[in-house]
């Protein structure tokens, strides 16, 4: 006889500057990990497993991320469980909610939408308190083109160039419905500078450094290193451009995981 199998989706949040990303590594301190090390003192020894809706890069942080959890115990109390799982989690990763889901539900497998933020200024040093969530690119930078080269980087293209180690096998042909640079209005800081941006991503699936690789276009683009028609063309089927420039890992945020 078996015993009945028990599926909970975990929304969390966490700030992303020490850890080395989600996936577990040697070694290495990780969100999957003290997710798993606090579940594991909290759960007493019953056995349980998480998968992640997704994985971030080392310093990335999430407003929004998720996880599964399957276990073979009913959380009779999801309002106690909760209080009890933040209760021992660090201070710098958060639950936000819990939802109990039916074996047909799989997190990887499950259609749903995603939207980073690159949060970032330019032109001057900022307090380096900023550092945990803010990249500053000391150059001066021309906003208004890079508001227009985003724009670009909507609908469905070929994305092979703006994938990190992108291989033939691969499948780059996504669609990004949504990216837009304006002014920050989401993060707000007594020690933030002024002027403050976002880039704002949304869309089904993103390669690996996607968003970093985008966001370090939009700086050349900035500079002058690069124009509109660069961009353009990067995005057609048959280029076969290589981005080299990946914005710094800090500066992104997974804002909102929505299941469709």
């Amino acid at each position: 006889m078996f015993n009945k199998r028990y599926y909970y989706l975990i929304k969390i949040q966490y700030l992303g500057y020490r850890f080395h990303g989600w996936q577990k590594q040697p070694k290495l301190k990780t969100i999957h990990l003290m997710i798993d090390r606090t579940l594991n003192f909290i759960l007493e020894g019953a056995t349980f497993k998480t998968l992640g809706s997704g994985r971030t890069d080392a310093m990335v942080s999430a407003n929004e991320s998720a996880f599964e959890l399957f276990i073979y115990k009913k959380i009779e109390d999801e309002n106690a469980f909760l209080e009890l799982f933040n209760h021992n989690l660090p201070q710098d990763v958060r639950a936000l909610a819990i939802k109990e889901v039916d074996a047909d539900f799989n997190i990887i497998q499950h259609s749903k939408i995603k939207e980073y933020v690159y949060l970032f200024t330019y032109g001057k040093k900022c307090h380096p308190f900023c550092a945990s969530i803010m990249t500053t690119f000391l150059d001066d930078l021309n906003i208004h083109i890079m508001q227009k080269g985003a724009k670009l980087f909507e609908g469905t293209h070929n994305f092979k160039p703006y994938c990190f180690r992108a291989t033939d096998k691969g499948i780059y042909t996504r669609t990004i419905e949504r990216c837009q640079l304006v002014q920050n209005t989401l993060y707000t800081a007594s020690f933030f500078p002024e002027s403050t941006f976002t880039l704002i991503v949304k869309g089904k699936g993103f390669g690996r450094n996607q968003i970093r690789l985008i966001m370090g276009t939009l700086v050349n683009l900035g500079r002058g290193d690069v124009d509109l028609a660069y961009i353009e063309n990067s995005l057609k089927p048959e280029s076969t451009e290589k981005m080299e420039f990946i914005a710094p890992a800090s500066g992104l945020i997974l804002n909102s995981v929505e299941f469709e």
